[in-house]
């Protein structure tokens, strides 16, 4: 996550300036990934030791010291709405549609985020499935926004390659998407312990990097085609 930084803002003098505040954005969703990944990280050393007894085979062992799952749901509160809203600054919508799906993909996104965590701390199962299935709501909505109302847009793009990149991030981003409820349900299916919180962890690890890292590759790639695109038409004779 912070190395993907470094690259998106590296870029920033390679690309015209209509792109430039996403992939700005770009990089700030993975510098605040990279941060809390930093704080879960650490929380999880607190709250777990592995040691080995007479030298036979290791063992992880509770410390005492509670591990904080609320970092991850702080750091999506903040990053999710940003992705969303700088795929659709890339694809250069009219102002009017840029501003209006901003807002709603943006709020649709943090209320998302905000329904989920409730559940995320029960270990009550029919609180957790009530809480998911309120998530879910504005969840279908931004995943059928990008799969289908984003669709006329990117066919839009300037070019075949512009258009290809803009619908492998929205797929993507639905891909990736698509694995979160899943693995928030691990604990709701029979599984628990250490066992549950090892897939969890593990589960919404990839699915970051998927939505964060490689998505912030894809945009970094659209901006650059689009500049081409742009710089070229500029050199052409009138």
């Amino acid at each position: 996550m912070g190395s993907a930084t470094i690259f998106f803002w590296l870029q920033l003098p390679n690309v015209t300036k209509n792109y430039r505040t996403a992939l700005t954005i770009t990089g700030i969703v993975t510098l605040i990934a990279t941060y809390h990944y930093i704080r879960i990280f650490n929380s999880w050393s607190e709250a777990l030791t592995v040691a080995s007894k007479d030298g036979g085979d290791y063992t992880v062992q509770l410390t005492g010291a509670p591990f904080n799952d609320g970092y991850r749901y702080v750091d999506w509160l903040l990053t999710v709405p940003l992705l969303l809203i700088e795929l659709i600054l890339v694809m250069k919508l009219p102002q009017a549609e840029t501003v209006s799906l901003s807002w709603k993909l943006g709020l649709a996104s943090a209320l998302m985020v905000a329904l989920g965590y409730p559940g995320e701390i029960q270990e009550d199962l029919s609180v957790r499935w009530f809480w998911w299935c309120l998530s879910m709501i504005p969840f279908c909505y931004v995943v059928f926004t990008l799969a289908v109302g984003l669709a006329e847009a990117t066919s839009k793009q300037p070019s075949p390659a512009a258009a290809s990149l803009a619908s492998a991030a929205r797929y993507l981003t639905v891909l990736s998407w698509c694995t979160y409820p899943f693995v928030y349900m691990v604990k709701s299916v029979g599984l628990a312990g250490p066992a549950a919180t090892m897939y969890e962890q593990v589960g919404y690890s990839l699915a970051d990097v998927l939505a964060n890292a490689v998505f912030g590759v894809l945009i970094w790639a659209i901006a650059a085609e689009k500049s081409a695109v742009e710089e070229s038409g500029k050199l052409l004779p009138n």
